[in-house]
């Protein structure tokens, strides 16, 4: 399974450890990653996604995962998500 959230693409970064000496060496900066279920009001469905906490702020912050992917870029989003992105853009065309 890839540290990558589904909805913002966020991943590991790299960078550098810095002793108190100044000594520097290479690590990983992980993305806070967790797995939540979110519900489509159009799709009236659930689905268990794995996203970063920023991510999850955000979702909240635009009203839910509707109005968060209507909004989200395709480039970004995970292929999973892409397809409930195309799903509730079907259903709200159909409504």
């Amino acid at each position: 399974m890839s540290r990558v959230c589904e909805l913002s693409g966020k991943g590991p970064m790299t960078g550098n450890t810095v002793s108190h000496a100044n000594n520097k060496s290479r690590r990983r900066f992980l993305p806070n990653l967790n797995e939540v279920t979110l519900i489509s009001d159009t799709l009236g469905q659930s689905f268990r996604l794995r996203i970063s906490a920023a991510a999850l702020r955000t979702v909240d912050h635009r009203g839910g995962l509707d109005a968060f992917l209507a909004k989200a870029k395709d480039d970004e989003l995970s292929p999973r998500a892409l397809k409930i992105k195309r799903d509730i853009e079907k259903a709200g065309a159909a409504a």
